[in-house]
């Protein structure tokens, strides 16, 4: 496997992957989609550019913490997007 995701020179991509599908399995939960369309939404938020920013932690954080951020985020530009 490819190195993606470092901190402190450290190979983090396994836990990041594992970090990744956790975060999309609750979303999908939640939100009552499939696996595949709560992946995408994902991937495509501000949530997971930061996420990817290893320096700042956020991956540290719990899976669980991180989906309710990217809720967070949607209802934030769902809430721009209607004024």
């Amino acid at each position: 496997m490819e190195t993606k995701y470092t901190y402190r020179d450290e190979d983090i991509t396994l836990d990041m992957m594992f970090k990744i599908e956790r975060i999309a399995t609750i979303l999908a939960g939640r939100e009552h989609r499939d696996f595949d369309s709560a992946l995408a939404g994902l991937l495509s938020s501000d949530t997971y550019r930061a996420l990817q920013q290893t320096d700042n932690t956020l991956w540290a954080e719990s899976s669980e913490y991180i989906a309710d951020d990217c809720q967070r985020e949607k209802q934030r530009k769902n809430g721009k997007s209607k004024n």
